[in-house]
């Protein structure tokens, strides 16, 4: 983790990677070229009483070197691979209004735009 940290928004601190990665149903892949973190995909396996299993795709990352070169894409084929073997029947990814470049890139990866939605935040800090 620490030597990718450049790929996060912020340097990952080690409890909370700990605690992210000892939870059944959290996955982190990251990926590397010539030994180098290039990227990384967390997902989050969801539960819901009236819903089958699903994976979340929490976050994406690509150091700018190596944007545009299929690290992005190859991540997300990954986590596909990790919600099929999970028994996910979907996965679904949040993101920002007006988010045009990333809505593309995943369509590009296979994903539909379902109904428009919004997200809401309690700070609870």
């Amino acid at each position: 983790m620490q030597a990718a940290h450049q790929l996060f928004d912020s340097t990952p601190q080690d409890s909370w990677t700990t605690q992210f990665l000892q939870k059944d149903g959290h996955h982190l892949l990251i990926a590397e070229i010539d030994g180098r973190p290039a990227g990384f995909v967390t997902g989050v396996e969801v539960a819901h009483p009236d819903k089958a299993l699903e994976m979340m795709l929490y976050e994406l990352g690509v150091d700018e070197d190596y944007r545009r070169r299929g690290v992005g894409r190859a991540l997300v084929r990954g986590l596909v691979a990790v919600a099929r073997e999970a028994g996910c029947v979907g996965m679904w990814v949040p993101v920002e209004a007006g988010n045009d470049t990333a809505v593309a890139f995943y369509r590009a990866c296979g994903a539909d735009e379902p109904e428009p939605a919004a997200t809401l935040w309690w700070d609870l800090a």
